[in-house]
């Protein structure tokens, strides 16, 4: 990895700078090499909090970012960031697009395309009714060759996920914690599956070892809608994340559709 790259993964495991501080810092620096080295003097100069500048003072001195990348290594976990190619092209259309994600699956002979993409989501607690109509519609977008986009968590996301498995499709799980942390547990074979055995990828922009919260998730929903051209809500109460995803999809240019009921 080249120097330039080390310090994007640096700040991204930097819990005080997301998208649009980082683009504040590259553009006044010129490189995320100068900001991470940049003297304490010259960071008061920018439109940071003084708190923020503190923290980042006493982080820096204490963050390794070779033995971070070694960890990287050896879960077999790459990074793609915002100004390389191979970075999602849709994901790069969003105001917010995360400057770094964290990327986890095989590399086969059927790579996926993410130019094809929907994002299906909806309830936790899933019905019959939703069971049913998330694997009818799964099935059909993976004949038309779509890759189906969730967020690996109970219920519809669950469903959408394992359908396009077993069809021979491939998915996309994007989670609102540490790419090493599979949550929830029940999903485990799960994530192995897209993981491992060249069913999909895990993405995630947030870094090593950060557990679950709910305040996470909508960061999460962002990138879900960000990944795919239209969002699909099989199911969902009236306070479902997943119509944040939905919301986020409206905001974003994409197209939502609903199931009746």
């Amino acid at each position: 990895m080249d120097e330039e790259r080390k310090y994007w993964v640096a700040f991204s495991v930097f819990p005080g700078v997301g998208p649009v501080r980082f683009r504040l810092l590259r553009d006044f620096f010129g490189s995320a090499k100068r900001a991470w080295t940049a003297s304490e003097k010259t960071l008061r100069t920018i439109k940071l909090p003084e708190k923020l500048v503190n923290e980042f003072v006493v982080f820096r001195k204490k963050f390794d970012v070779e033995k971070y990348l070694q960890e990287l290594s050896a879960l077999h976990v790459s990074v793609s960031t915002l100004d390389e190619p191979k970075y999602p092209p849709l994901l790069k259309q969003i105001s917010d697009a995360p400057f770094l994600l964290y990327v986890k699956g095989l590399r086969n002979s059927k790579p996926i395309d993410l130019s094809r993409t929907i994002g299906v989501v909806g309830t936790r607690k899933i019905t019959r009714y939703g069971e049913d109509v998330t694997k009818r519609l799964v099935e059909g977008l993976v004949s038309y060759g779509f890759t189906i986009v969730s967020g690996m968590a109970y219920g519809v996301d669950a469903v959408a996920h394992q359908t396009a498995i077993d069809c021979g499709g491939k998915t996309i799980a994007v989670l609102g914690c540490g790419i090493d942390i599979i949550a929830p547990p029940s999903n485990a074979r799960l994530y192995h599956e897209i993981s491992e055995e060249g069913c999909g990828a895990i993405v995630s922009e947030m870094p090593l070892g950060l557990r679950p919260n709910k305040g996470l998730f909508p960061a999460r929903n962002r990138i879900i809608s960000g990944l795919s051209l239209g969002v699909l809500v099989t199911e969902g109460a009236d306070d479902s994340g997943a119509l944040i995803t939905a919301r986020n999809a409206g905001e974003q240019g994409r197209e939502v559709f609903a199931v009746p009921g």
